[in-house]
């Protein structure tokens, strides 16, 4: 890891420092998530619970605190700077993460998650450090590098959930993302300096509030593209919520889940991999919107199979394989779209985009897999309407007129206003 000497004589975290970091703050969102899919039968066990999808609510609840608490975030890093907000929720993270591994029914455990994914919201504040040092395509370049090490937890934390559970118990789980969060804001506090610009710092006041608000919801950018996100979410929301419910009652390979759930997120690293080298000479929107009309392809081919009872465990990996390789493409590119329009209130825009994209990829995805009855049949139609709405949602935003780069920048620098410290690659 490389390090920068600022005019002041601190130490500056390097390029590949930095994705790294980022990527560890958004990650700790994902751990929260995809940790706990193999705990779900053993918390409704341990909890008592007489409905088996009712554990899907551990996943749901999480996601509304995290949708929740995107509300305010982004409006207080965009008054007190991001560095603050970034350390204070990952302290909160910590102590929310403990108080789950300690209750002892299923409604603290809910309440304690809904708590837990607050805190974690100020982890957005992370997408408008991006967009204070970076724009146009360059940004577009980072928020795929940073997801790409995103992509390395759900790989990996399934397998280190059912390894806890092997040597201890669900509980013990919310431990382990405890330290990760306290690890987390320790390298956050030694090594991100803040990256608001003194210029951009906006009051709290209820007029600047509803300016910004106004701008992000009004921008026809801004808005129809993090429409187009929230249900693309919301179809990954409904996958991860009952892949471990399909591998176990429709294929009855429960234990194989982990692995399996690692091999349909390696597909979607390896295109946001090749979305990181590419984007900035073929364009974002060229790139996402060649993504989703292949997801929309995947979409229509896994009705096809599972509606006709010809889906084997093999081909349901496959289709998922194929459908998170296309997801990787479009979803990273359409954050960076709908941030692009919006740098002198990146707070602002994030807090609200979040919100809109958790809030709304819970509900749908929550809809989705209420329907998951030992078969994939409705995965896969609710992937195929979310998949469709993300289309109209596109071609709203581009008056009808797919792969135009006609307002894009290639943002060789960072955005202007940028602090000294960290500007751009090293």
């Amino acid at each position: 890891m490389s390090a920068h000497i600022s005019s002041d004589g601190s130490r500056r975290p390097g390029f590949r420092e930095f994705v790294a970091l980022i990527a560890a703050l958004i990650a700790s969102q994902a751990l929260a998530i995809d940790a706990m899919l193999p705990a779900l039968p053993s918390i409704g066990k341990a909890l008592d619970l007489v409905i088996g999808n009712h554990s899907q609510w551990v996943i749901t609840s999480y996601v509304i605190g995290l949708a929740s608490g995107q509300l305010c975030w982004g409006f207080i890093s965009d008054r007190f700077g991001r560095r603050p907000v970034l350390i204070g929720g990952l302290v909160l993270y910590t102590i929310a993460a403990i108080l789950c591994g300690l209750s002892t029914s299923f409604g603290a455990l809910l309440a304690w998650r809904f708590a837990h994914g607050l805190a974690a919201a100020s982890m957005v504040v992370a997408r408008s450090v991006i967009r204070d040092l970076y724009s146009g395509r360059q940004m577009a370049r980072v928020m795929s590098l940073t997801f790409i090490v995103f992509l390395i937890v759900p790989i990996v934390a399934p397998s280190i959930g059912q390894l806890i559970l092997r040597v201890a118990t669900w509980r013990d789980i919310f431990i382990v993302m405890g330290i990760f969060g306290a690890l987390a804001g320790l390298w956050t506090a030694l090594r991100l300096p803040e990256t608001l610009h003194p210029a951009y710092r906006r009051t709290l006041s209820v007029r600047h509030i509803v300016s910004g608000a106004k701008l992000v919801l009004t921008n026809r950018i801004s808005i129809c593209y993090t429409l187009a996100q929230s249900v693309l979410l919301g179809a990954l929301m409904a996958y991860i919520g009952t892949v471990q419910q399909i591998v176990s009652e429709v294929y009855h390979h429960g234990s194989r889940m982990p692995a399996l759930f690692a091999l349909t997120a390696v597909a979607m690293g390896l295109t946001s991999y090749l979305n990181a080298r590419v984007v900035e000479r073929v364009g974002m929107r060229s790139m996402a919107h060649t993504a989703l009309l292949a997801y929309i392809l995947v979409a229509l081919v896994h009705v096809l199979v599972a509606t006709l009872h010809v889906e084997p465990l093999w081909v349901f990996v496959l289709v998922q394989s194929a459908s998170l390789a296309s997801f990787g493409l479009a979803v990273s590119n359409f954050g960076a779209i709908a941030m692009e329009p919006l740098g002198p209130i990146a707070g602002i825009a994030a807090s609200l985009q979040g919100f809109i994209s958790q809030f709304l990829s819970a509900v749908v995805g929550a809809l989705i897999g209420w329907y998951v009855h030992a078969t994939t049949v409705p995965l896969a139609i609710g992937a195929l309407c979310c998949s469709l709405g993300a289309l109209l949602f596109a071609l709203l935003a581009e008056n009808g007129r797919l792969f135009s780069s006609r307002n894009e920048i290639s943002g060789d620098g960072p955005a202007a206003g940028v602090p000294a410290g960290l500007s751009g690659p090293h």
